[in-house]
């Protein structure tokens, strides 16, 4: 979790270099891309220099992933820039690999960070088009098994989650209740996990379209289910028995 930022004044003295490894096609899953970048912070005499520095490294990451050009080739057209910022933290905080800080300096009262790591290109690539479709943050929480598809995921205002999914065989509640293994592969699973990414509980949810729950779901049919995400939960997963 980043600090909080403080009202000081942003100096942005250092913009990145992001570099390719290789050429990134949908052809090949396992190429990742080198990204990298810097920052620099003038802070103000009563900003803490520990919360100075994280914001400079926070800030040295987003733009590592702004200024890629994978980022830069799937958001060219795209002029939402509260999109398109909390698109590059989510890539920036949870989808680098091996990602390290070269080097953290302090100047008096102004900081730098420079960092590098790696972007996923087939997951990276997927994670922003989804988020720009209106889609959930995170494609792997898109899943599907014989009876379920998952079809979008949201958080709202609230803290509440939305999950919108779809039957894909007859759900008929009334036979297929004592029917452990149906029963259990037309609920919905969600895992919640802390600020250290340690997972709190896993709960199980029946897939109905309504909080009283219908008797039946045919082929085809769009459902929602509202869950309340625990206030010790920052992230969560949602997913399907397979």
């Amino acid at each position: 979790m980043f600090p909080r930022q403080t009202t000081a004044s942003l100096l942005w003295l250092a913009a990145i270099a992001a570099i390719p490894v290789a050429g990134y096609g949908a052809d090949a899953p396992s190429e990742r891309i080198e990204i990298a970048g810097d920052y620099r912070y003038a802070a103000h005499e009563s900003e803490p220099v520990d919360e100075a520095k994280a914001l400079a490294c926070k800030e040295a990451w987003r733009l590592a992933v702004v200024n890629s050009p994978l980022y830069r080739e799937q958001t060219a057209s795209v002029i939402d820039s509260a999109l398109l910022r909390d698109l590059a933290y989510t890539l920036a905080t949870q989808h680098v690999q091996d990602g390290q800080t070269v080097e953290q300096l302090e100047r008096g009262r102004t900081v730098s960070c420079r960092v590098q790591g790696f972007l996923p290109v087939e997951e990276s690539t997927r994670i922003i088009k989804t988020a720009l479709a209106g889609g959930p943050p995170s494609a792997e929480w898109l899943d599907q098994n014989r009876v379920l598809r998952i079809v979008s995921i949201r958080e709202d205002k609230s803290g509440t989650i939305v999950v919108q999914y779809e039957a894909l065989t007859r759900l008929d509640w009334i036979g297929t209740h004592y029917q452990g293994g149906l029963r259990e592969s037309a609920d919905i699973m969600v895992d919640f996990y802390d600020d250290q990414g340690i997972l709190l509980r896993t709960d199980r949810y029946p897939a109905r379209r309504t909080s009283a729950g219908d008797d039946i779901l045919n082929p085809g049919s769009v459902a929602m289910l509202k869950i309340a995400k625990p206030m010790a939960a920052k992230t969560y997963r949602v997913w399907l028995v397979k």
